[in-house]
């Protein structure tokens, strides 16, 4: 008998009607003789609707109560799947993230998983129930209310299956795999049967939003094979697997467009040593993401300092950043929300060479500019004007994919 962890997001949890399609694949997964847990997100649009709730009242919210009231969206969703599979005869039993000790940190909003205690869910599976999962949630050593971030349902769904020792991870969305970009953005996208966890982790950090980056880092530290497809269809979806041979031979597998960063500028600051300590150190104290990094020094001995950070974080960015600004003697600070990151990513990077020149080739033929470069082994990003992101996708799409 296997054991599967299946995870459904927003859109396929959306409406009463879909939860029954949901509760009806589930039944026929656990009919076919495995154990199923399922790991559900908040009905599609309810976590924006009570993140608004709270910036009615204050627009830069205390983190600890956003987490409680924003975590409520999966007690609901839990819920429900529970009702409808026992509506349709197959026994069923919901659990909170503090229910079955999903622990974290306490860094609200983004939280890290550190352990999970299955003893609940394993006496559940035991007694022939499917073990319904709130996703996105935890509790702190102090059982304070945690949420892990945007996407943390997969994060949630791939930890358990680590943890359980899962046959497989399945994530259903509303895609039918992993593309080689936005099908919205480029019709010429497509599905790839398969693609390593390097690749995706770095997909994810780039803007795909397929899966969290969290997560593919969990499936390749326990070597969790994990299957992206549709909860609307039962096609074979794309497998996330260890790298092997024959995906060298692919230049770039995909192209990412983040369009949820913002960029600060510190400017004209005295360039000395110690510098990037004392702007930096306060912004990661706060739990803020720092990307991309760029200084440039002048001739009188002060530099600009350019970095990036998630949008949803940058006014907390910006007000740590003032505060520094007479103790490392900025002459001001500037901010850009209407960035967009565009990436190249693949493996065969690492054994072919020319693809920053032919991406910088693409971007200048079509008169679009470059703000900052960031590169690794194996991805390109350049951050570049939000209004030309889709210009661009396309446009590396046919150098590096299409033909």
């Amino acid at each position: 008998m296997a054991l599967l962890v299946q995870k459904y997001g927003g859109t396929s949890v959306g409406s009463i009607d879909q939860i029954k399609g949901v509760a009806a694949k589930v039944a026929a997964a656990k009919k076919a003789g495995n154990d199923v847990v399922v790991v559900v997100s908040a009905m599609a649009g309810e976590t924006n609707r009570l993140i608004a709730l709270a910036q009615e009242i204050s627009q830069i919210p205390d983190e600890r109560e956003k987490d409680v009231l924003i975590a409520t969206g999966e007690q609901v969703t839990v819920a429900l799947l529970s009702l409808a599979l026992k509506e349709i005869g197959q026994p069923a039993r919901s659990y909170l993230g503090h229910q079955i000790r999903i622990a974290t940190d306490n860094a609200y909003g983004k939280a890290s998983i550190l352990s999970i205690d299955s003893t609940k869910i394993v006496e559940a599976l035991k007694a022939g129930e499917v073990v319904v999962v709130a996703g996105f949630q935890g509790v702190d050593e102090n059982d304070n209310i945690t949420t892990l971030g945007r996407g943390g349902s997969d994060t949630s769904a791939v930890a358990l299956a680590a943890f359980l020792g899962a046959q497989a991870c399945e994530i259903y969305t509303d895609v039918e795999g992993v593309f080689t970009t936005d099908p919205r953005i480029c019709p010429q996208a497509r599905k790839l049967a398969k693609i390593s966890y390097d690749e995706m982790i770095e997909l994810a950090s780039t803007g795909a939003k397929v899966l969290e980056i969290r997560s593919v880092e969990f499936a390749k530290k326990y070597a969790v094979p994990v299957h992206v497809r549709s909860t609307f269809t039962d096609v074979e979806g794309t497998w996330l697997i260890e790298e092997d041979d024959s995906m060298s031979d692919v230049l770039v597998s995909g192209v990412a467009c983040d369009k949820n960063e913002a960029k600060i500028t510190l400017v004209r600051v005295p360039d000395r040593p110690g510098l990037a300590a004392q702007i930096f150190g306060p912004i990661a104290e706060a739990h803020i993401v720092v990307d991309m990094i760029i200084q440039n020094a002048s001739e009188d001995g002060t530099t600009d300092m350019t970095f990036t950070v998630p949008k949803a974080d940058h006014q907390r960015a910006l007000s740590i950043v003032e505060k520094s600004l007479p103790a490392v003697h900025a002459k001001g600070v500037k901010v850009d929300t209407e960035i967009a990151k565009i990436s190249v990513v693949g493996v065969g990077m690492r054994t072919h060479a020319g693809v920053a020149a032919t991406m910088f080739e693409t971007l200048a033929r079509e008169k679009i500019n470059i703000q900052m470069i960031s590169t690794s082994e194996i991805k390109i990003s350049v951050v570049i004007d939000a209004k030309q992101s889709d210009h661009a996708v396309r446009a590396l799409h046919e150098a590096f994919i299409a033909n």
